[in-house]
């Protein structure tokens, strides 16, 4: 039933228990179900509050937040999700020491409160030892817009049209062969503003889709089963993203993979072989021994509880050969679909783009504004790469993981001209399990497919193996590198951390890669 005739249908129902009445017309739609106030007047409230309570600098986001999210299996619906918060949350500055509140009743006077209970946060946090903050310069943008790159706003798709699309996917999987098949879809639409002390109000509206899936055959005779599951198809984008991806066929083909890995032999025993990595295998592991060390709150040792600090540290900028001198990693917030891109971050800082490793060498970290000073003598840099971000209204903003790729070799080659150097090995194919120490040092990854690779030529398919290794003995093993045409990006979609926790959205870009002498495992 739609909103509008549930509410005329319970309003006549509640007429005739209670008082009779004409039932009201429904307001029109452009009309919210309750009245918001001006949130640039609220914006100015909450600054001017802080400043009165003392504090040297403020921002304030206000802000809406739509999520939805729809599961199948089979030719079933398993669940359904529709949320919606909106609030908003003010950031001070007193005495060098930051302070932070939020709430989610959005009227004046209770932004005057909020406002005050964060410089009285900040005050108390004042009295312990303390170096005060300070922030790197940034310029002003007084009235800044920006939306994700989109053609169909995934919420004004209905839902019916959603859940017949992901049943289709399951059929296409049942019809192929599998026993058992999941679909989903997620999405996210995030209408922020922010306005600071030093003049910038920025309002952007943030969208974000992912579609994951997966496919099981059982073998009941041999009592075995595999499976193959996506949850790194996503992008920052609209509906359009979805109808442009070919998962019937990329269903069909996991399908099909599946049961070959049925029969698929694992190794004997460990071993050392050289390795081909492809993109939708090699983003994860770029993630997790790239994009969390370089990471510079966990470097630091103020991120340590949720997953660990890093073994990468300022004290190695400019000295630590971090990979091969084929390597070098970028990071940024500026392609167009990449889950982590903005047109700010939450200090108000333009996206960016930097190089945290230059042909192998360690040159910089990712950053906010208050974090800049820490390494500015090292890397003589003087602004933040805009790092800040914070998952909503409610929750204080901090250092979270732009994007980070792995940049082609401009004269690299193929995935099969990779191959081709390659006499004994294994090529890994999607992100699988993985495990990594509370440094980021030293790991494990495996994948949902592996074929060996014999005398330059991929041939059979293997299953439940795992490469180990740590992390700067793996990006020196690497001696190859795809070229432009091999780039694909996939992402995570749910990247967890601090305390209390928060979500962030990110996407890493490579090519293929090569790495020799792995060691490698059954599992």
């Amino acid at each position: 039933m739609k909103r509008r005739s549930f509410l005329q249908t319970s309003g006549l129902v509640l007429g005739a228990v209670a008082i009779p009445a004409p039932v009201a017309p429904p307001l029109p739609r452009s009309v919210r179900r309750w009245v918001e106030p001006d949130r640039d007047e609220l914006a100015a409230v909450a600054l001017d509050t802080a400043r009165r309570s003392g504090a040297s600098y403020a921002d304030v986001r206000i802000s809406r937040h739509h999520v939805q999210s729809i599961s199948t299996r089979e030719r079933r619906v398993e669940s359904m999700v529709n949320d919606e918060t909106y609030g908003f949350g003010v950031r001070v500055l007193v005495n060098g020491v930051w302070g932070f509140a939020a709430s989610r009743l959005v009227a004046e006077a209770e932004v005057v409160r909020v406002a005050r209970e964060a410089a009285a946060q900040a005050r108390e946090n004042a009295r312990m030892p303390h170096t005060p903050v300070e922030l790197a310069p940034v310029a002003a943008f007084p009235d800044a817009r920006w939306t994700t790159p989109h053609e169909i706003d995934p919420f004004s798709v209905p839902v019916d049209d959603k859940v017949e699309f992901l049943l289709g996917l399951n059929d296409v999987a049942l019809q192929a062969g599998a026993s058992f098949a999941t679909s989903g879809i997620a999405f996210q639409k995030q209408e922020r503003l922010l306005a600071t002390m030093e003049g910038s109000r920025i309002e952007q509206v943030l969208l974000r889709v992912m579609v994951p899936w997966s496919v099981t055959i059982v073998d009941r005779q041999a009592g075995t089963f595999a499976e193959w599951e996506d949850i790194q198809t996503n992008a920052g984008a609209g509906w359009e993203f979805v109808e442009r991806q070919d998962f019937p066929g990329t269903i069909r083909r996991a399908t099909e993979r599946v049961r070959e890995k049925l029969g698929a032999p694992t190794l004997d025993a460990q071993t050392k072989k050289d390795l081909v990595l492809v993109p939708s295998h090699l983003w994860l592991t770029i993630h997790e021994s790239v994009g969390h060390p370089t990471e510079l709150d966990r470097a630091v040792g103020l991120e340590a509880n949720y997953a660990g600090t890093s073994f990468c540290t300022p004290d190695q900028l400019g000295t630590l050969q971090y990979a091969s001198d084929l390597v070098s990693f970028e990071a940024e917030k500026q392609e167009p679909h990449a889950l982590a891109t903005v047109g700010w971050d939450d200090d108000g800082v333009p996206a960016d783009r930097w190089l945290l490793v230059d042909k192998g060498l360690f040159v910089d970290f990712q950053t906010t504004r208050d974090q800049v000073r820490w390494i500015q003598d090292r890397t003589g840099v003087e602004r933040s790469h805009g790092c800040s971000y914070g998952e909503d209204w409610s929750l204080v903003q901090f250092q979270r993981m732009p994007n980070v790729n792995l940049l082609p070799d401009p004269s690299g080659g193929s995935l099969d001209d990779l191959v081709a150097g390659v006499d004994d090995g294994i090529l890994f194919d999607t992100r699988g399990s993985y495990s990594i120490d509370q440094q980021r040092y030293n790991f494990q990854f495996t994948g949902q497919g592996m074929w060996a690779i014999e005398g330059g030529k991929v041939t059979h398919m293997l299953r439940d193996v795992a490469y180990q290794a740590n992390t700067l003995d793996f990006w020196r093993s690497c001696d190859g590198v795809g070229g432009p045409d091999t780039v694909e990006t996939y992402g995570s979609y749910n990247d967890g951390k601090g305390q209390p926790s928060q979500s962030n959205a990110v996407s890493h870009g490579c090519p293929p890669a090569r790495f020799r002498q792995v060691n490698v495992l059954p599992v």
